[in-house]
């Protein structure tokens, strides 16, 4: 902090905030009266390209990116230049710790003086091993970094047992604006309709393909969005066909984020049939709570961390379990007071944990704590 000044100086390094819903969670952060926050995006993260949806109370900065779309190899050649102008007292890399693009960020703010605390970020909930250079570049990170936030407390566990003995605070890395994630009175309409949605990557590991066939045993007036893109999606419409039910599903490309709100209201159900695969589980689901903030009732496989956020306020299901999956879809297929109840809980569930405003003010107190402040914004 400079002399005279007491706001602690956070910049915070994200690629996944050029969805614009996702920067809600630094107007937030910026709102509290002790913090001055500085926000460095790239202009696109692999197809995606930056959403200006929440600039408002801090300063975001538009810089480039080199091997845009390589999830281990991306970096940002002007970092060392950002930093130094910025001279931020926290440096909040919000990226895996075996990625280059942290290994890079944190030896440049080993140059800063005064240096910063240095945080990271990781969703990874397997006990990897990772060849090289990553290993060497994940053991540098662990060494100098000062602190790390995780998704859930299974990448909290793989962290501890990678030897990194900093504190370890287990928050989600964004949450929902309640206000925009919201129910809306369906239409008259569609009262007698009963529509399943799901929104995602169309890859194996999501288990559409569980979905799809879990869907075909409902009766005819069921129908399902499928919103997404991906190498699947072939395999999945021509799976459709095979099942009889191609003119009751209709596929959707990716949704932008300040479109999805409208996505889920349009639904009596939401299902996320993911599936463990080789190196991979469902990390926590977005998606999950999004639907839930309005006030849809879901449905979840047993995969890595979805059941979990789920708790009692949905639906769960073994991996694999079509006859399951069928059974939950037609009871609240045919029993709207279970579908309003889950909804209630669901929304509730939110309101509790997973709001934005919930996750950047957790987020905030691991700013004062790593700063050594008290905390009382």
């Amino acid at each position: 902090m400079r002399s005279g000044d007491h706001r602690l100086r956070v910049s915070l390094l994200s690629k996944a905030l050029v969805v614009g819903a996702y920067q809600r969670k630094c107007e937030l952060i910026a709102a509290h009266s002790d913090i001055e926050l500085t926000v460095m995006s790239p202009p696109a993260w692999a197809g995606q390209r930056l959403e200006k949806a929440h600039t408002h109370g801090y300063a975001l900065r538009v810089i480039p990116i080199r091997l845009n779309g390589h999830f281990h190899l991306h970096h940002y050649p002007t970092l060392g230049a950002e930093l130094r102008q910025t001279s931020p007292s926290i440096l909040h890399v919000d990226e895996e710790p075996y990625n280059l693009a942290t290994w890079l960020a944190i030896r440049q703010a080993e140059r800063l003086r005064p240096r910063p605390r240095v945080l990271f970020f990781s969703w990874q909930n397997i006990l990897r091993r990772y060849p090289p250079p990553f290993h060497q570049m994940e053991r540098d990170v662990l060494r100098r970094a000062d602190a790390a936030i995780v998704g859930s407390a299974e990448a909290r566990a793989v962290w501890q047992a990678k030897g990194f003995r900093k504190p370890i605070y287990v928050i989600p890395q964004f949450g929902v604006d309640e206000d925009f994630f919201r129910p809306l009175p369906r239409p008259a309409e569609d009262e007698l309709s009963f529509t399943v949605g799901y929104a995602g990557r169309l890859v194996v590991e999501k288990g559409v393909d569980v979905l799809l066939g879990a869907f075909s045993r409902l009766p005819p007036s069921a129908r399902l969005v499928i919103a997404g893109s991906g190498p699947a999606e072939p395999a999945l419409r021509r799976m459709a066909h095979q099942l009889g039910i191609a003119e009751r599903v209709t596929f959707r490309p990716f949704i932008p984020s300040t479109q999805m709100p409208a996505f889920y209201q349009s639904l009596d159900a939401f299902v996320l049939p993911s599936r463990t695969r080789p190196g991979w589980k469902e990390q926590f689901g977005r998606v999950l709570i999004e639907a839930m903030a309005c006030g849809v009732p879901v449905v979840a496989s047993r995969c890595g961390e979805a059941p979990n956020v789920v708790g009692d306020a949905g639906l769960v299901f073994d991996e694999e379990d079509i006859a399951s999956l069928a059974a939950h879809l037609g009871q609240l297929m045919n029993q709207p007071q279970r579908r309003a109840l889950l909804a209630q809980r669901g929304r509730a569930r939110v309101i509790e944990r997973y709001t934005m405003r919930r996750i950047a003010d957790q987020t905030v107190d691991v700013y004062r704590a790593l700063a050594g402040q008290e905390d009382g914004a």
